[in-house]
């Protein structure tokens, strides 16, 4: 068995969670694939925040406390996700911290494509209605020049309810960190990863994928079989590729081992010696895009337009025999069908790899992929990189003080090494702790051979010398949520062939790049890709 599948530390001790908190009853392992949190009344929204506010109805803990607290009387903003992953932890815990504090936390939760220009704009703006932002850490290269987020270096250093230490070097390094210092809390972990049907695999002596070929033909081999036991025909592969839904991640995780191949500092987004996008006209990106359509023949009949919601939910019912996706699947299947029959690995790999002095492809070999185990070049994602509380540089005092709290108080080792076994929350591990204490995966209905496969394979990732770090430089949004998901979209809607779909996208990507200011861009994307794990 390779490095690449190593598998999680052993069963540690479970951190117990203390005064008031304990007594919110941990979800049951059947709650945790509903997704929709309790219905509230919120308060009224102001004029630059017209969605309403989503706060969870207190707690049989909350509805006890006293009326006192560090922060009795201070009432913050947070803007988030409406998933309703991503809010749901933050507005069940919310009235839980209320109880210990005093502080009262408003959750006001936004679809994907709308929290950046959001938060942007209520910064930029000197609106600042949100006292801090849960999103993407990828934007802090838009928010940290300008001076709107807070530096929260020696805070967290300083904090024995944070336990900085515990959090992973990767995320207090990378997703944290900008230009030296740190900006954000982390509260998720996110990679991309392969979830196959183990049962199935096991049954037929077939391994899990180890390069994209071999995807392709178990996808092939279990297309319109029944494989639920429902009479259905059902699908060999399972990948979210509707527009405006997170889909372009899914493009980069394929592309990746063709792209990168001499560890995470030599980057897959653009040539590091001129800032060419790797993703323009080559030999790689054409068998990537080839590849990535070819999915669509073994997935379901509206694939285009299903976003990773549905692909879990066809996942977890047992109609798929493979997907693609972040940690979510491996917490979502206790309680149905797929409990118990499902196997994670690390992202497939490729045999080739780009010869970026000539566009084409090439053998991997010593030199070419130093990394590759069996032949193969694996270049596993770090996809998004995990929810990320920031908070605003222009808030009040106190609200910064208290909300600061919050956020540390969800990243707590007690708080989070409950929510990230829990698939309602959208929440993947991040700590050494999540990876070294078993029980809560077990308390959720993960048997130890399923939590162990699962925690082993994102550390394979978290682990390989190839990682692929996402793109974080200023303008990543447009990058990837603009120019590359409408490129990717016109591909697959037969708009595009694979030279145009190219060309669309570096076209695209060279505009933002000269209107940044080219050799300011290539700096931050070379300064992006020295991380410490």
């Amino acid at each position: 068995m390779s490095r690449l599948r190593t598998i999680a530390p052993a069963i540690g001790m479970v951190l117990a969670l203390s005064g008031c908190a304990s007594a919110t009853p941990t979800p049951s392992p059947a709650a945790s694939t509903a997704a929709t949190p309790a219905a509230t009344t919120a308060p009224a929204a102001s004029a630059a925040s017209p969605e309403a506010s989503a706060t969870t109805a207190p707690s049989q803990a909350a509805a006890a406390c006293t009326d006192s607290g560090k922060f009795k009387g201070a009432n913050v903003n947070i803007l988030t996700f409406n998933g309703p992953q991503i809010a749901e932890p933050l507005q069940r815990r919310a009235p839980d911290w209320e109880c210990l504090t005093g502080g009262h936390v408003n959750v006001v939760a936004v679809g994907f494509q709308t929290i950046y220009d959001k938060a942007l704009l209520d910064a930029s703006t000197g609106t600042n209605a949100f006292d801090a932002y849960v999103f993407d850490p990828q934007w802090l290269g838009d928010f940290v020049g300008p001076g709107y987020l807070l530096d929260l270096t020696d805070r967290v250093q300083n904090d024995p309810q944070l336990q900085w230490n515990d959090i992973g070097p990767f995320f207090r390094d990378f997703n944290a960190t900008y230009n030296g210092k740190v900006y954000t809390i982390p509260l998720d972990g996110d990679f991309h990863m392969v979830y196959f049907r183990k049962d199935l695999l096991d049954k037929d002596g077939v391994k899990p994928p180890a390069t994209w070929d071999d995807y392709i033909s178990i996808a092939q081999k279990y297309q319109g079989q029944d494989l639920n036991g429902d009479g259905q025909p059902d699908y060999g592969s399972c990948i979210a590729k509707k527009k405006g839904a997170q889909s372009y991640w899914w493009i980069i995780s394929v592309a990746a081992g063709l792209l990168q191949g001499k560890g995470t500092n030599d980057g897959a987004f653009f040539d590091t010696s001129n800032m060419n996008p790797l993703f323009g006209q080559n030999e790689a990106m054409t068998k990537a895009l080839q590849l990535y359509k070819q999915t669509v023949q073994y997935g379901p009949p509206d694939e285009l337009n299903m976003d990773v919601g549905g692909t879990r939910g066809l996942f977890t019912t047992g109609r798929c025999a493979l997907t693609m996706d972040w940690g979510d699947i491996g917490t979502l299947t206790p309680g149905t069908y797929a409990q118990d029959k499902t196997g994670a690995t690390v992202t497939p790999g490729w045999k080739q790899v780009l010869d970026r002095s000539s566009g084409k492809l090439v053998p991997c070999d010593a030199t070419t992929c130093p990394d590759a185990v069996d032949g193969v070049n694996y270049a596993p994602f770090a996809s998004f990189g995990g929810w990320s509380g920031a908070i605003n540089a222009a808030a009040p005092k106190d609200n910064q003080d208290a909300v600061y709290d919050f956020l540390s108080y969800m990243s707590s080792p007690p708080i989070s090494g409950v929510d990230v076994t829990l698939g309602k929350t959208g929440y993947n591990p991040y700590r050494a702790s999540q990876f070294q204490n078993l029980q809560p995966w077990l308390d959720a209905g993960l048997s130890k051979d399923a939590a162990t496969n699962y925690l082993g394979a994102i550390q394979a990732t978290l682990q390989n010398k190839n990682m692929v770090l996402d793109m974080r430089i200023p303008l990543t949004k447009r990058y990837e949520q603009d120019v590359l998901d409408t490129a990717l979209a016109q591909y697959l809607a037969g708009e595009l062939d694979e030279a145009g779909t190219e060309q669309a996208i570096a076209d695209g990507w060279n505009q933002i790049t000269d209107e940044a200011g080219k050799d300011k861009q290539l700096a931050a994307y070379v300064a992006s890709l020295g991380v410490q794990r």
